[in-house]
């Protein structure tokens, strides 16, 4: 029985390629996906999706591969930078496609509702103001908590002084594996909230010091982050969203990804991100 499927057939041949050669690393070395989890530091489940072709691999998973596998990074970069504007493209191709099939559909609805004679809705009533009042309230305290959080909790460094952007569609029904949306992304870690991935793009992107420095923004989950591959202990990642900052940074012996938590934008051109590396280097997306 052959040990991988079929790739799906509709696949850039860029992205296709890609995964075959990674395939071939991983066999070449004998490993199994187990075996590659526990020595890469990326999950069994993700590179599972990476080898089918379901996802594509991050730099930083790529680069652990070669250092696993005795493979030449350099090698893998090009082929992987190939792979990624490819995946992209199909993105924004989708949700361009998914976006003009949406405004179709409201058209449609507007035009219904003009042609009904019906009488229009009425204003609503005190109880749903008073909803309104305790979601004000609730937010409210939700600022109130995350600007004294405890020194000791998980958000240390971190500052938050303002409220996140709202999110951008309220209500709709998120795809399967993705845990948030606008607001609620704020803080969190978009690999383990399923933002990254194929869900997510480069908006910005420079070299400081031999480093990629991007702006990853998913239009999905609303929300921005700021990300350095290959990174080295002690390099350090920071975003800037108005008020609002956070930072990653390489903390453990062989990772070599850094990434922010997430901001919640409407346009990725609201964030800022930076980078200070242990070499000595710092720079900023324009």
């Amino acid at each position: 029985m052959p040990r991988w499927g079929d790739l799906p057939d509709e696949l850039d041949p860029r992205t296709t390629e890609f995964a075959r050669r990674l395939r071939r690393l991983v066999d070449q070395a004998g490993l199994d996906v187990a075996t590659l989890a526990d020595r890469t530091g990326y999950g069994s489940a993700s590179w599972e999706r990476y080898l089918d072709g379901r996802l594509l691999a991050p730099k930083g998973a790529v680069i652990a591969l070669a250092e696993v596998t005795g493979a030449d990074p350099a090698a893998l970069t090009p082929l992987w930078e190939s792979a990624e504007r490819a995946w992209s493209r199909a993105g924004l191709r989708e949700g361009a496609a998914s976006e003009a099939v949406r405004l179709s559909r409201a058209r449609t609805v507007t035009v219904a509702h003009a042609d009904s004679r019906r009488p229009p809705p009425r204003r609503p009533g005190p109880v749903v103001f008073l909803a309104g009042a305790v979601g004000v309230v609730g937010v409210a305290a939700g600022a109130f908590l995350l600007t004294h959080a405890d020194a000791d909790s998980p958000a240390k460094g971190r500052t938050v002084a303002a409220s996140p952007s709202p999110s951008p569609t309220p209500g709709a029904p998120l795809p399967p594996g993705v845990l948030c949306s606008g607001a609620g992304c704020t803080g969190k870690d978009a690999e383990k909230e399923g933002c990254g991935g194929d869900l997510a793009a480069t908006a910005r992107s420079v070299t400081v010091g031999g480093v990629l420095l991007e702006v990853r923004y998913s239009r999905t989950c609303g929300a921005a982050w700021g990300r350095i591959t290959p990174a080295v202990a002690g390099d350090e990642v920071r975003v800037t969203a108005g008020a609002v900052r956070y930072a990653g940074r390489v903390t453990a012996a062989g990772e070599t990804v850094a990434y922010t938590p997430m901001v919640a934008v409407r346009n990725p051109a609201e964030l800022r991100a930076c980078a200070s590396l242990a070499s000595g280097h710092e720079g900023c997306t324009p």
